[in-house]
């Protein structure tokens, strides 16, 4: 049974609040409802669309905390991140990341990705990857959303860090990589 109007879009306005990254895709069958209908509906709230929420969401919490390059740098919007400890982003596979003539994305696409997020949760000014040991699991298509999850490995001397970063579909793992990161300035700590 369909929602009135009114309803629907106060129960759609909640759900947006508690789970910002909700796609209109999930939310049309969450509400038994067309794609257009959903964004119809977050037209008319001022809601804007899962990008630009994800993109502001990264923008007020991690604008001011990602030391080693510029947010928009990053390959892929970061949606969680604790400087040396871990890290999560997000990458919506498009034409523009894809082989024409099969809709598989391009390989550095997900490396980018991955060493970009193994360069954003270094808390320094300078990262720099000295070495990467990388492993495709499967292709990854058009349409499919990446998300890569780094996490320190271990902060060693000489100004070396090693960040495991793994990256699914859909919690199918897709990508692995370790890499081994240069920092700047010397590790004032190290993980235990």
């Amino acid at each position: 049974m369909r929602l009135p109007k009114r309803i629907r879009q106060e129960r759609l306005k909640l759900k947006i609040e508690e789970a910002p990254f909700i796609t209109d895709e999930e939310l049309a069958k969450e509400f038994s409802v067309s794609i257009q209908t959903i964004r119809l509906d977050r037209m008319e709230l001022a809601i804007p669309e899962l990008r630009e929420r994800i993109k502001s969401v990264a923008k007020d919490q991690w604008n001011e905390t990602v030391k080693a390059l510029p947010l928009d740098d990053v390959i892929g919007e970061i949606i969680d991140l604790e400087l040396d400890q871990r890290a999560i982003s997000i990458l919506d596979i498009s034409k523009e990341h894809v082989f024409t003539r099969n809709d598989i994305a391009r390989g550095h696409h997900l490396f980018a990705q991955a060493n970009s997020l193994a360069v954003a949760v270094i808390d320094d000014e300078l990262a720099l990857t000295e070495k990467a040991e990388i492993k495709f699991s499967r292709q990854v298509k058009q349409g499919e959303r990446v998300i890569a999850k780094a996490y320190v490995e271990s902060i060693e001397k000489h100004r070396r860090t090693r960040v495991v970063v793994e990256s699914f579909v859909d919690q199918e793992l897709v990508f692995s990589g370790y890499f081994t990161m240069y920092r700047s300035t010397e590790n004032i700590k190290e993980l235990s």
